[in-house]
């Protein structure tokens, strides 16, 4: 049996190749699944685009070469969203705001609130809303 990867990823792509059809070829010829969690692509300027990809690790490996190879800078979703630690004070208003489930009361006793990078969609609602600035995305 084949083994499947799913990673969510930031794409960040130069302004020469935001009109190509970059992301199906991910799907067509690598055969991916992809999921658009978040874009914001600028006629002239830089796109980064949130994305979710899956498939079999080979595809997956030579999907992510070739996005690479394209010029596009691929990094894991989680080097762009962090929650600093030592500025949150646990009050919660984050929570409101958090569709994803990223955010939880990770301790009822305590009320800490916990941060699971891996349900980040990247949103950016929680840097809003954080009167501390303890969220951090940095794309």
């Amino acid at each position: 049996m084949r083994e499947a990867v799913k990673n969510r990823l930031v794409l960040h792509f130069p302004k020469d190749l935001i009109d190509q059809p970059i992301i199906y070829r991910l799907a067509k010829e690598y055969d991916l699944i992809f999921n658009i969690l978040q874009a914001k692509i600028t006629p002239s300027e830089e796109g980064v685009m949130v994305i979710e990809l899956s498939g079999d690790r080979g595809n997956y490996e030579a999907g992510v070469d070739y996005l690479r190879r394209q010029g596009v800078k691929v990094q894991p979703l989680s080097a762009d969203v962090r929650r600093v630690e030592e500025r949150c004070v646990h009050c919660g208003v984050c929570l409101a705001v958090c569709a994803t489930g990223a955010l939880f009361v990770a301790d009822r006793k305590t009320m800490r609130i916990g941060f699971d990078v891996d349900k980040c969609t990247g949103c950016r609602l929680c840097v809003s809303v954080c009167p501390y600035g303890a969220m951090e995305v940095t794309w």
